[in-house]
Protein backbone atom coordinates (compact mmCIF):
# COMPACT_ATOMS: atom_id res chain seq x y z
CA UNK A 1 0.00 0.00 0.00
CA UNK A 2 1.45 3.30 -1.00
CA UNK A 3 1.61 6.43 1.29
CA UNK A 4 -1.08 7.94 -0.72
CA UNK A 5 -3.63 5.05 -0.51
CA UNK A 6 -3.29 4.48 3.41
CA UNK A 7 -3.50 8.84 3.70
CA UNK A 8 -6.76 8.31 1.68
CA UNK A 9 -7.82 5.65 3.94
CA UNK A 10 -6.98 7.58 6.93
CA UNK A 11 -8.35 10.88 5.72
CA UNK A 12 -5.45 12.83 5.77
CA UNK A 13 -2.16 14.04 4.11
CA UNK A 14 0.53 12.14 2.63
CA UNK A 15 2.83 13.78 4.54
CA UNK A 16 1.14 12.69 7.88
CA UNK A 17 1.88 9.50 6.29
CA UNK A 18 5.24 10.08 5.85
CA UNK A 19 5.95 11.08 9.24
CA UNK A 20 3.59 8.39 10.93
CA UNK A 21 6.32 5.80 9.14
CA UNK A 22 9.43 7.85 10.28
CA UNK A 23 8.30 8.11 13.80
CA UNK A 24 8.45 11.82 13.64
CA UNK A 25 5.20 11.83 14.84
CA UNK A 26 3.94 9.91 17.72
CA UNK A 27 0.75 10.77 19.17
CA UNK A 28 -1.25 9.55 16.58
CA UNK A 29 -5.73 10.21 16.62
CA UNK A 30 -6.45 6.99 18.62
CA UNK A 31 -9.22 6.43 15.12
CA UNK A 32 -6.75 6.35 12.35
CA UNK A 33 -4.59 3.79 14.83
CA UNK A 34 -7.95 1.74 14.98
CA UNK A 35 -8.19 2.23 11.43
CA UNK A 36 -5.03 0.78 10.60
CA UNK A 37 -4.95 -1.95 12.57
CA UNK A 38 -8.50 -3.25 11.57
CA UNK A 39 -7.07 -2.77 7.47
CA UNK A 40 -3.71 -4.51 8.44
CA UNK A 41 -5.40 -6.95 10.73
CA UNK A 42 -3.79 -7.15 13.31
CA UNK A 43 -3.74 -5.38 17.43
CA UNK A 44 -3.12 -1.66 17.83
CA UNK A 45 -0.56 -2.62 20.50
CA UNK A 46 1.35 -4.63 17.89
CA UNK A 47 0.42 -1.67 14.57
CA UNK A 48 2.04 0.94 17.35
CA UNK A 49 5.20 -1.54 18.62
CA UNK A 50 4.00 -2.02 22.34
CA UNK A 51 3.95 -5.59 21.75
CA UNK A 52 5.47 -7.81 19.75
CA UNK A 53 3.62 -10.16 17.51
CA UNK A 54 4.93 -13.31 19.71
CA UNK A 55 2.94 -11.61 22.60
CA UNK A 56 -0.23 -10.98 20.76
CA UNK A 57 -3.32 -12.71 21.59
CA UNK A 58 -4.46 -16.18 20.14
CA UNK A 59 -7.50 -15.00 17.95
CA UNK A 60 -8.41 -18.69 18.47
CA UNK A 61 -9.72 -17.35 21.32
CA UNK A 62 -12.51 -14.90 20.24
CA UNK A 63 -14.62 -17.69 18.78
CA UNK A 64 -16.13 -17.70 22.66
CA UNK A 65 -19.33 -15.51 22.93
CA UNK A 66 -17.98 -13.83 26.57
CA UNK A 67 -14.27 -12.82 24.89
CA UNK A 68 -13.62 -9.99 22.61
CA UNK A 69 -10.50 -7.61 21.50
CA UNK A 70 -10.03 -4.63 23.68
CA UNK A 71 -9.52 -1.18 21.46
CA UNK A 72 -7.44 1.65 23.33
CA UNK A 73 -6.90 4.77 23.65
CA UNK A 74 -5.01 7.03 25.72
CA UNK A 75 -6.24 9.75 28.01
CA UNK A 76 -4.65 12.27 29.74
CA UNK A 77 -4.59 11.01 34.06
CA UNK A 78 -4.12 14.18 36.70
CA UNK A 79 -1.32 13.88 39.18
CA UNK A 80 -0.53 17.11 41.24
CA UNK A 81 -3.20 19.88 41.01
CA UNK A 82 -2.46 23.42 40.84
CA UNK A 83 -5.12 25.59 40.93
CA UNK A 84 -3.24 28.45 38.99
CA UNK A 85 -2.93 26.69 36.13
CA UNK A 86 -4.74 25.26 33.31
CA UNK A 87 -6.24 21.79 34.71
CA UNK A 88 -5.37 19.87 31.57
CA UNK A 89 -1.79 20.81 31.78
CA UNK A 90 -1.45 17.01 31.93
CA UNK A 91 -1.44 16.85 28.32
CA UNK A 92 1.19 18.68 27.71
CA UNK A 93 2.94 16.96 30.26
CA UNK A 94 2.31 13.46 29.11
CA UNK A 95 0.64 12.19 31.31
CA UNK A 96 -1.39 9.65 30.16
CA UNK A 97 -3.00 6.30 30.34
CA UNK A 98 -4.52 3.91 27.75
CA UNK A 99 -8.35 2.66 28.72
CA UNK A 100 -10.65 0.55 26.37
CA UNK A 101 -12.49 2.89 23.96
CA UNK A 102 -15.87 2.34 24.95
CA UNK A 103 -14.82 4.24 27.95
CA UNK A 104 -16.10 7.98 26.79
CA UNK A 105 -14.11 9.94 29.50
CA UNK A 106 -11.74 12.91 28.78
CA UNK A 107 -9.70 12.40 31.66
CA UNK A 108 -9.10 10.79 34.77
CA UNK A 109 -6.95 11.04 38.18
CA UNK A 110 -6.08 8.10 40.75
CA UNK A 111 -8.78 8.75 44.09
CA UNK A 112 -7.60 8.75 47.42
CA UNK A 113 -9.15 7.84 50.85
CA UNK A 114 -12.04 6.07 51.51
CA UNK A 115 -14.86 9.15 51.19
CA UNK A 116 -16.31 6.94 48.23
CA UNK A 117 -16.31 3.40 49.79
CA UNK A 118 -20.27 2.59 49.00
CA UNK A 119 -20.25 2.89 45.70
CA UNK A 120 -17.29 0.51 45.67
CA UNK A 121 -14.68 3.28 44.81
CA UNK A 122 -11.25 2.61 47.13
CA UNK A 123 -8.00 4.62 47.44
CA UNK A 124 -6.08 4.15 44.69
CA UNK A 125 -8.56 3.26 41.97
CA UNK A 126 -9.29 5.53 38.85
CA UNK A 127 -11.68 7.37 38.03
CA UNK A 128 -12.70 8.41 34.40
CA UNK A 129 -14.56 12.25 34.37
CA UNK A 130 -16.22 13.40 31.18
CA UNK A 131 -15.38 17.10 31.49
CA UNK A 132 -18.45 19.46 31.99
CA UNK A 133 -19.15 22.28 34.20
CA UNK A 134 -22.06 21.16 35.47
CA UNK A 135 -23.81 17.88 36.92
CA UNK A 136 -27.45 17.44 37.73
CA UNK A 137 -28.08 16.93 41.39
CA UNK A 138 -27.12 13.08 42.95
CA UNK A 139 -24.64 12.87 39.96
CA UNK A 140 -20.82 12.41 41.16
CA UNK A 141 -18.84 15.21 40.33
CA UNK A 142 -14.55 15.38 40.12
CA UNK A 143 -14.19 18.94 41.82
CA UNK A 144 -11.78 20.67 43.12
CA UNK A 145 -11.28 22.96 46.14
CA UNK A 146 -8.46 24.77 46.28
CA UNK A 147 -5.81 22.76 44.73
CA UNK A 148 -7.87 19.42 45.91
CA UNK A 149 -9.19 17.50 43.71
CA UNK A 150 -12.33 15.63 45.04
CA UNK A 151 -15.26 13.06 44.32
CA UNK A 152 -18.59 14.05 46.17
CA UNK A 153 -21.89 13.26 45.10
CA UNK A 154 -23.71 16.96 44.37
CA UNK A 155 -26.30 18.86 45.08
CA UNK A 156 -27.02 22.58 44.10
CA UNK A 157 -29.74 25.14 44.83
CA UNK A 158 -29.22 27.87 42.91
CA UNK A 159 -32.69 29.40 44.41
CA UNK A 160 -30.64 28.87 47.88
CA UNK A 161 -27.70 29.65 46.56
CA UNK A 162 -26.73 25.97 48.83
CA UNK A 163 -24.38 23.60 46.95
CA UNK A 164 -23.91 20.20 49.44
CA UNK A 165 -21.17 17.58 48.51
CA UNK A 166 -21.80 14.33 49.95
CA UNK A 167 -19.44 11.70 50.45
CA UNK A 168 -20.62 7.82 49.71
CA UNK A 169 -19.26 7.04 53.26
CA UNK A 170 -21.67 7.81 56.88
CA UNK A 171 -18.32 9.24 58.90
CA UNK A 172 -18.03 11.74 56.64
CA UNK A 173 -19.88 15.09 57.31
CA UNK A 174 -21.60 17.00 54.15
CA UNK A 175 -19.53 19.45 52.56
CA UNK A 176 -21.86 22.72 52.36
CA UNK A 177 -20.70 25.91 50.84
CA UNK A 178 -23.38 29.01 50.05
CA UNK A 179 -23.16 31.78 48.46
CA UNK A 180 -19.53 33.40 48.16
CA UNK A 181 -18.40 30.33 49.16
CA UNK A 182 -19.52 29.37 45.98
CA UNK A 183 -16.57 30.81 44.16
CA UNK A 184 -14.33 28.03 46.08
CA UNK A 185 -15.61 25.57 43.85
CA UNK A 186 -15.11 24.16 40.52
CA UNK A 187 -16.51 21.58 38.56
CA UNK A 188 -14.76 19.36 36.14
CA UNK A 189 -17.08 17.24 35.28
CA UNK A 190 -19.11 13.76 35.59
CA UNK A 191 -17.94 10.85 36.69
CA UNK A 192 -18.60 8.09 34.38
CA UNK A 193 -16.21 4.91 35.46
CA UNK A 194 -13.72 3.81 37.48
CA UNK A 195 -10.85 0.96 37.19
CA UNK A 196 -9.87 -1.23 40.57
CA UNK A 197 -7.25 -3.62 40.24
CA UNK A 198 -8.14 -7.64 40.98
CA UNK A 199 -6.28 -8.30 44.48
Amino acid sequence: MTQEELANILKTTKQNIYKYENGIVTNIPSDKIEIMSKKFGCSPAYLMGWESKSETIDTDIFKYDNIFPITTKKIPILDDIDGSQPIFSAQEQGNFIEVGIDIKADFCFRFKGDSMVNVRIYDGDIVFVQKQSTVENGEIAAVIIGNELILKRLYYYKDKGLLILKSENSKYEDMIYMDNELSLIKILGKAIAFQSDVK
